[in-house]
């Protein structure tokens, strides 16, 4: 499960919104420290048999692979932990442990999916308040208009960020504080809807200063680290309001009764891990052998990228293995467009190639790694619906599109469906994945990313006989595969 922890420790040093994950172990290691006095008449109780729940974990595991859903691998990975624990030390135990052992799913980057209805709440609330002072406005989806300029709550303003970290402190005050499960519950809930009604004051603060001042650029400037400030103050009051509702007996105090004469474990924890290790590896050791049946594609002809009248092409056509992330086969075309330039990358994959890798190799062609990116969906000339993807780092903007069974597809969860049926049984056309990026030749050659953006329109509306060279060439990388 290497692939598992990589991402994951990826994303808990690329995104903001995981550090703290770096501290969920400890604090997990500190809480059974804690109740340390739970534990000093309890005995092990190897269950061998409970490894049996691991089937359906595994199968579910080879699912969510096959599929190409990473977080859900790592929930499934964090419930064969749970697993082993409890096969091994027995059910007794992991009771008295429950808390910290639970608390390890904290180490699951989770929650992106929220961020559209962060995004809403944020805006709905901001308008609510704009109205209930006055400011006139004017509200389209997650762009607000006032007199003073223009705001969008971005992916990065819908308090994604805030959110998570209150949680798993919402989490870690409720354990040492509180005894009473229904006290835990109240604060843990509060950490949830406290952030979000936060980051609606801080959104209608940010256009309410920008309509005393004038411009939205001035209010704007340093929100994000104003924003912190801001949300660090709410979880301080947070902590104080909790405080006189403390149960501040120790866990020493509710130390169960001896148990005299206890049978000693007839089965061995030895064995109950092997056990729980054994039905682990077998999703794994499936998808390794689905992965060597896809075998790479054969050289094929590139396809015919039109010329923009502004641009000229680079003539540099290359075809070569694929970088790291095992990528049978590359063409990579470029176009100069004055001091900008296009470039277009082509790969062909194996008809049964998992979701998972293609999945990953997009997100490693645009750049992303996180939820912070802004994102917006672009139809062109063909039917063929390229997902556009800004960067700051560096400053550029890449449509990707991706063919399934020689058609343009998306990438929501239908089509991944598709796509773990065919790594099982074969199509007749390879998946083929093209990203269009346009970018400055030279680090000074700036362009705005709304020019960038026209010079990219302009180049995929040339394209029109793109899908139809597609699904040719798709058809004919499978045919010589043979893997159908």
């Amino acid at each position: 499960f290497h692939e598992e922890v990589a991402a994951a420790v990826s994303v808990w040093a690329r995104s903001t919104a995981y550090n703290h994950c770096f501290l969920v172990v400890p604090i997990a290691a500190y809480l059974a420290w804690d109740r340390r006095a739970l534990l000093r008449n309890a005995t092990l109780s190897p269950s061998p048999w409970l490894s049996l729940a691991g089937l359906p974990l595994a199968l579910t595991w080879l699912v969510a692979e096959r599929i190409g859903l990473m977080e859900a691998r790592q929930l499934i990975v964090l419930c064969f932990i749970e697993l082993l624990f409890l096969s091994v030390l027995g059910w007794p135990i992991c009771r008295r442990l429950s808390a910290p052992l639970l608390y390890l799913f904290l180490l699951v980057p989770f929650g992106a999916f929220a961020v559209p209805l962060l995004q809403s709440i944020t805006a709905q609330f901001t308008v609510t308040g704009l109205n209930a002072l006055g400011v006139p406005n004017y509200a389209e989806g997650n762009t607000i208009e006032i007199a003073g300029g223009t705001f969008y709550i971005a992916e990065a303003c819908a308090g994604l960020r805030f959110l998570i970290a209150a949680f798993a402190f919402g989490v870690l005050y409720a354990l040492l504080m509180y005894r009473s499960p229904h006290r835990r519950a109240v604060f843990i809930l509060a950490a949830l809807i406290v952030p979000v009604i936060a980051n609606g004051f801080r959104a209608l603060g940010i256009v309410v200063l920008g309509n005393v001042l004038g411009s939205a650029e001035a209010a704007a400037t340093d929100h994000v680290l104003y924003g912190w400030v801001f949300f660090s103050i709410v979880l301080v009051l947070l902590t104080i309001l909790g405080l006189p509702f403390r149960q501040d007996a120790h866990f020493g105090a509710e130390r169960e009764p001896e148990a005299p004469n206890r049978p000693a474990p007839q089965a061995s924890p030895l064995l109950a891990a092997y056990a729980v290790v054994l039905v682990a590896v077998a999703g794994p050791a499936i998808a390794k052998r689905l992965d060597e049946a896809a075998r790479t594609p054969p050289n094929v002809a590139s396809p015919f990228f039109a010329t923009p009248a502004s641009c000229t092409p680079d003539a540099t056509a290359s075809h070569a293995e694929g970088p790291s992330t095992s990528v049978p086969g590359v063409f990579m075309l470029r176009f100069l467009c004055g001091s900008q330039q296009i470039a277009v990358q082509i790969e062909i994959f194996p008809a049964r190639i998992s979701p998972s890798r293609i999945a990953a190799e997009r997100r490693r062609v645009i750049g992303k790694f996180d939820g912070e990116d802004t994102e917006s969906a672009v139809t062109t000339t063909g039917g063929t619906e390229w997902l556009l993807t800004g960067t700051e780092n560096p400053p550029r903007i890449t449509a990707t599109a991706l063919w399934i069974d020689g058609k343009p597809a998306d990438d929501g969860l239908a089509v991944r469906v598709q796509e773990a049926r065919n790594s099982l049984f074969g199509s007749p056309f390879s998946p083929v994945l093209i990203s269009v990026t346009a970018e400055a030749r030279n680090e000074a050659d700036g362009m705005a990313a709304r020019d960038q953006r026209a010079l990219l329109q302009a180049f995929l509306d040339t394209q029109t006989n793109l899908p139809a060279q597609i699904e040719s060439l798709a058809a004919s990388a499978a045919r010589s595969e043979g893997g159908n």
